[in-house]
C-alpha cells in the first residue's frame, strides 16, 4: 500500500463545501480585534508580532520586571497567521525532532533535551498561572510507521532518545493498532512529552494575560520601517509610529525589517482540514482512547489530532514554495490540496466514509535551512530577531522569547551561551536558484517516499551541506 497521488470523489465530497477560514479563528469567542496605533507611542520595550513568540515575549518581559512599558504590535489580529493555523502540537523539542537536533547540536543535544522538557513544564506552569484554558491535554504523541521500511526508522530514533536521556517506547504493528485502529499502522514510536493544545486559545489567553501585566497591544498595526533614531530604536507604522529602548522581531515567515535576514527563511506553504464532530460511534471505531497527537514517519508525512468536540485536524504531506517567497493570501485555498488530504485521511480511517470536512484552510512556515529557531542581535544589540521554527514553534516559542528576552537586554545566561542560540542556518540562495532548488528537493523528497526511504544523491547532498527543507 502506498499513499494515494490522486483524490476520489468521496474524498472531493468530504471538502467539497468546507469553510475555508481556519476553524481555530472562525469562532464566536474570537475576541473583538484591537485599536490601531496612532500617534507617537513610548516603549522601554517594542515586540512585533503578534503570534505565539511575541506573546511570550511581551508576557515574560512584564513578569520579569513589573515596571517595563512593554508594546506589542501585530500587522493584522493576534494569532491571525501560523499561531492560529497550526495543529496544536506542543512539543517538547526544541530542535525540530532528535535526529536533526544530534545532526546539527551533537555537543548540546543532551541539554537541549532537558531544557525543551522544562520548556514544556513551564508552559503548563504559565496556564495556570496565568489562568489561560487553552484545551491543553499532555497526550503525547504517536509517530506512526505506515510502511515496514520506517519500523528501522522510528528503532533509531528510540535509540538516540535513549542516549539523552528521554523515554520513546517502541510499539509492534500488534499494540500500535490496538491503540489506533487502521489499516495504515505497521508500528509506532510513544511520545510521552507532547501536549495537545487549542492554539488560538493560548495565543488569545496570552494577550489578555499580557494586557493584564501592563502591555500595550495594537492590532492593524503594520511596521513598515525601523531605524535608529539618535541612539533609541524608531518603529514607523501608517498612523504613528513607537519609540523604543529595544524591539524583539516575532514576524515569523513576513520578510524581515533587518533586511540581511531575509535570505534566512522562505515561506512554505501547509495545508490543513478539519472534520465536523465525530459521532460516539465514529469515534469508538478508531480506538485512539489516549486522544494522542498522531505523527507519520516518513520524509513528507501527515500530522492529526482530536479536538476538544472530537473532531478530527488532519494536515501536513505537501509543502508548498511558490516563486518569489509568494506570500499573497490566494494561496491560503487549494481545493487539490485539500482533496488529497480527505483521500489520505479516508485511507487512513477507512471508518471515516461519509464524515464531512467543515473547515479546510492553509498557512505559512517560516521554514529555515536548519529546521528550527534560530536568533540574531542588529543595532548593537538593540534588535534582537526569533524566527525560523518551521512548522514546531508552538512549543519552542517560549523557549525562543525568553532566550530573545536575554539577548536583548544583554544577559549572560545558559541559553545565551548555547551555539543553537549563538549559531544561524545557512540562508537560501536568491532566485531563481532558491525556487529552483526547493522545488527539486520536494520532487526528490517524493521520489524518496516512493524508494522506501533511500535519500538518493540530492538529498544526500544537502544533508551534507546542511541545507534542508521541510515542513
Amino acid at each position: 500500500m502506498t499513499w494515494a497521488a490522486t483524490a476520489g470523489p468521496e474524498a472531493i465530497e468530504m471538502v467539497a463545501q468546507a469553510s475555508s477560514a481556519p476553524f481555530w479563528l472562525d469562532r464566536p469567542d474570537r475576541p473583538a480585534a484591537r485599536p490601531r496605533l496612532t500617534g507617537m507611542v513610548d516603549a522601554d520595550l517594542l515586540v512585533v508580532g503578534g503570534g505565539f513568540t511575541g506573546l511570550w515575549t511581551a508576557v515574560t518581559a512584564a513578569e520579569r520586571d513589573p515596571g517595563r512599558r512593554v508594546v506589542l504590535v501585530e500587522r493584522d489580529r493576534i494569532a491571525e497567521h501560523a499561531s492560529g493555523r497550526n495543529g496544536g502540537f506542543c512539543s517538547a523539542s526544541l530542535t525540530h525532532g532528535i535526529g536533526n537536533g544530534l545532526t546539527r547540536f551533537p555537543d548540546e543535544m543532551t541539554r537541549l533535551s532537558q531544557l525543551g522538557s522544562a520548556t514544556l513544564d513551564e508552559i503548563e506552569a504559565a496556564l495556570d498561572r496565568l489562568g489561560i484554558d487553552a484545551d491543553a491535554e499532555r497526550t503525547g504523541e504517536l509517530d506512526i510507521a505506515n510502511f515496514d521500511w520506517q519500523i528501522e526508522d522510528l528503532a533509531e530514533m528510540a535509540d538516540q532518545a535513549t542516549l539523552l536521556g528521554q523515554q520513546l517506547s517502541l510499539l509492534d504493528e500488534s499494540d500500535a493498532r490496538e491503540r489506533v485502529h487502521s489499516p495504515m499502522v505497521r508500528g509506532a514510536a510513544f511520545d510521552p512529552e507532547v501536549i495537545m493544545l487549542d492554539p488560538a486559545k493560548l495565543a488569545w489567553g496570552l494577550a489578555r494575560a499580557a494586557e493584564r501585566l501592563g502591555v500595550q497591544i495594537f492590532e492593524g498595526t503594520e511596521v513598515t520601517a525601523l531605524a535608529d533614531d539618535a541612539g533609541r530604536m524608531r518603529a514607523d507604522t501608517a498612523f504613528g509610529s513607537v519609540a523604543a529602548d529595544k524591539v524583539v522581531l516575532a514576524t515569523s515567515a513576513s520578510p524581515s525589517l533587518v533586511r540581511r535576514l531575509r535570505l534566512y527563511t522562505v515561506p512554505v506553504w501547509d495545508y490543513a482540514l478539519m472534520t465536523e464532530p465525530l459521532s460516539a460511534d465514529q469515534r469508538a471505531s478508531l480506538g485512539w482512547a489516549g486522544r494522542e497527537g498522531l505523527a507519520d514517519s516518513g520524509p513528507r508525512f501527515h500530522y492529526f489530532r482530536l479536538t476538544a468536540d472530537d473532531r478530527i485536524l488532519f494536515g501536513g504531506w505537501d509543502a508548498l514554495y511558490h516563486f518569489g517567497s509568494g506570500r499573497s493570501r490566494r494561496h491560503e485555498y487549494d481545493a487539490g490540496e485539500f482533496a488529497l488530504l480527505a483521500e489520505h485521511l479516508l485511507q487512513f480511517f477507512p471508518q471515516l466514509a461519509g464524515v464531512k470536512a467543515t473547515h479546510t484552510w492553509g498557512g505559512v512556515i517560516d521554514t529555515s535551512s536548519r529546521f528550527c529557531a534560530f536568533w540574531d542581535r542588529s543595532y548593537g544589540g538593540r534588535v534582537v530577531t526569533a524566527v525560523g521554527f518551521t512548522g514546531l514553534g508552538v512549543g519552542a516559542s517560549h523557549f525562543a522569547a525568553a532566550s530573545a528576552l536575554d539577548l536583548v537586554d544583554g544577559l549572560d545566561t545558559e541559553r545565551t551561551r548555547l551555539k543553537m542560540v549563538r549559531s544561524k542556518p545557512i540562508p537560501f540562495p536568491p532566485e531563481p536558484l532558491r525556487w529552483l532548488g526547493i522545488t527539486v528537493t520536494r520532487h526528490q523528497l517524493a521520489r524518496s517516499e516512493r524508494r522506501a526511504g533511500a535519500r538518493g544523491l540530492w538529498l544526500t547532498a544537502m544533508d551534507k551541506v546542511g541545507l534542508g527543507f521541510d515542513s
